[in-house]
């Protein structure tokens, strides 16, 4: 059996956050940017508080059969309830999405490639 890739994203919003809170968010809002987010196995946190109370987590996962999915979706959407709340911020409007790469449609590079007999 092959290994299945997963990347989820869980989605939400800031709630309630102190001016302190705020401003420790601007200051770590350089590591947090958009351009420099990917999927990672600890989750990728992403936001731009200066525009809005909104972030994106990216996490990384895989599983054995495409029901695992289900499982890395919700570790997923612990991990990042569990990162907010030790990092003493209020959140609200948790969702997730995952995707199972292995089900992803192919490129059209990837469909040349693989017409070539490439990996």
């Amino acid at each position: 059996m092959s290994t299945r890739t997963f990347r989820i994203t869980v989605r939400g919003s800031f709630d309630g956050l102190t001016p302190a809170q705020r401003a420790e968010l601007l200051a770590a809002a350089p590591e947090h940017d958009i351009m420099h987010s990917a999927y990672t196995p600890e989750g990728h946190l992403s936001y731009d508080i200066a525009v809005g109370p909104f972030f994106t987590f990216r996490f990384l996962d895989s599983g054995e059969t495409e029901e695992d999915i289900l499982d890395a979706t919700a570790r997923a959407e612990l991990a990042a309830e569990s990162r907010l709340t030790e990092g003493g911020y209020g959140f609200k409007r948790l969702t997730s999405r995952a995707q199972d790469l292995s089900l992803a449609p192919l490129s059209k590079r990837q469909r040349q490639a693989a017409a070539r007999g490439e990996a």
